[in-house]
């Protein structure tokens, strides 16, 4: 079996993105340029006191997975879920600058409309005015500006599900991730099992590795039934080589393979919103666990050594993609969130609230590192992971 850098690699996939840092990280880093998000001057309401955050991101190729599930049960409602991750690709990204209100978002679905008819579509559309209008019921300002599908059957066999989102907030609300520093406590905010505002068990996995997840869990039945979604000039030992189904069960699990794969993207929001109203002056920075995992917050703070030895227990998703793909430990704890997708940067003292808050949402949490001075004589920022009696040891670069 090929080492799993060159199945990432061999899939179109970066789990780094070290090529767009190599660009994007010389670009103007705005007013608050150690931030999560990039935020600029208020140049809506010319404000002083005031800034502004448009940002953008999408489902990824987890919307393909809906699609083999439409196609398969002829069950349309899989989009919702799409939907979901779209949004919150954004909106959980958007929390960790301390953005809970005043959020208007606007999605983009370009389809291929043979493969997605009005029906799909109309879940899509109906899914994303559902999941906002809930957000608003637990008190996140978050509203619907509108959208666009486009019909591009020449760019995308399937579908793509993007979503943009404009806040204008006061600057003195900003959480600012420049003020990590060495002696926090890093607090973990489980992504599976069931919040008490979802209405399902949530496999955990996320909107993040899902073109490798796809391929490594599901046979070759679906290669040979829907060619239309994989690029077809990847060598076919890298195309749905794993050994299941999607009504498969997973193993460790009381979920089916495809339930697990197309479980929605949890949203922080509700608990974020509480614990910046009741614990705001003890949070120094968060981090959203999207592309690059676990090894996410080597990008903030300043000198600092980010040591996670504490782990919440590994969701069977991870376990069962680990085990059919032959992944190494380094590279599954950088492209999977592998059990907690939202990291709390606090002063220790604080950290048994935080958990407690995240708990009364029927999330788990706990304290799963620290943060101490780098020891690299570059002083740039390190990781380092314990976990099962290994030590994994990340570098930006590297």
């Amino acid at each position: 079996m090929s080492n799993s850098t060159d199945r990432y690699a061999q899939r179109g996939v970066s789990s780094s993105k070290s090529e767009v840092h190599a660009v994007v990280d010389n670009l103007d880093r705005g007013v608050f340029p150690g931030a999560f998000c990039k935020i600029g001057s208020d140049i809506l309401t010319g404000s002083p006191d005031k800034c502004n955050i448009i940002h953008s991101d999408g489902s990824g190729t987890k919307s393909t997975l809906a699609y083999l599930h439409y196609r398969e049960t002829g069950d349309p409602s899989a989009f919702r879920k799409t939907a979901q991750d779209s949004l919150v690709m954004n909106i959980d990204d958007l929390l960790c600058v301390g953005a809970v209100d005043g959020i208007l978002i606007s999605s983009t679905v370009n389809r291929n409309a043979r493969a997605i008819p009005g029906e799909a579509l109309a879940q899509l559309i109906s899914g994303t005015e559902d999941f906002l209008a809930t957000l608003r019921e637990y008190g996140v300002g978050v509203h619907s500006g509108g959208g666009e599908t486009a019909d591009v059957g020449d760019l995308t066999g399937t579908v793509t599900v993007d979503s943009c989102a404009v806040v204008v907030m006061d600057r003195a609300r900003v959480i600012d991730n420049a003020n990590i520093k060495p002696g926090l406590s890093i607090v973990g905010l489980a992504s599976s099992g069931q919040a008490n505002y979802e209405t399902f068990e949530n496999s955990g996995i996320g909107s993040n590795g899902l073109t490798s997840a796809r391929h490594d869990l599901l046979a070759k039945y679906y290669l040979e039934k829907y060619p239309e979604t994989v690029d077809l000039t990847t060598d076919r030992e890298y195309l749905y080589c794993g050994p299941y189904k999607m009504s498969d069960p997973l193993p460790d699990s009381g979920m089916t393979v495809g339930d697990a794969l197309l479980s929605p993207t949890r949203t922080y929001a509700p608990v974020i919103k509480k614990l910046l109203a009741e614990n705001r002056d003890s949070i120094h920075g968060m981090v959203h666990c999207s592309g690059g995992g676990q090894t996410k917050c080597i990008r903030f703070g300043t000198g600092v050594h980010h040591i996670k030895d504490n782990f919440l227990p590994v969701p069977p998703i991870f376990k069962a993609i680990q085990k059919a793909s032959g992944t190494s430990d380094e590279e599954m704890f950088r492209v999977y969130n592998m059990g907690h997708r939202m990291e709390i940067f606090c002063e220790p003292e604080a950290a048994d609230a935080i958990i407690a808050q995240s708990e009364s949402f029927g999330i788990p949490a706990q304290v799963i590192g620290r943060t101490e001075a780098t020891e690299r004589k570059d002083g740039q920022n390190q990781v380092t992971i314990k976990h099962e009696g290994k030590e994994l040891k990340y570098a930006i670069g590297h």
